[in-house]
């Protein structure tokens, strides 16, 4: 069974093409739950009009459907709560000049 930290670290490599960080460090995954092989990703955008949602979600099945014993990857994009900079990492609060 993998650990949710072995999720988070596939997870950075989802990247925000406009912004060039990852979405861990960015604060974007609310949430990852295992249940034996089965791992669900709730993640949200910077603004519900960001046009990258589908490619997230296939990048999210992607890179956590390659860890060893995940047997199905399921996500689920949410606006709630509304993103902020203050989930962000302090790594990426410094490289984006927050």
């Amino acid at each position: 069974m993998p650990t949710v930290e072995e999720v988070e670290e596939a997870l950075a490599n989802v990247i925000d093409p406009e912004l060039g960080l990852d979405f861990v460090e960015l604060g974007l995954i609310y949430g990852v739950e295992i249940q034996g092989g089965d791992v669900h990703v709730t993640f949200t955008l910077t603004t519900p009009g960001c046009p990258i949602g589908p490619q997230v979600t296939e990048q999210i099945e992607e890179f956590v459907g390659e860890l060893p014993d995940v047997d199905a990857v399921e996500s689920t994009m949410t606006f709630t709560p509304p993103w902020s900079p203050d989930r962000m990492s302090e790594d990426a609060k410094f490289a984006l000049g927050f």
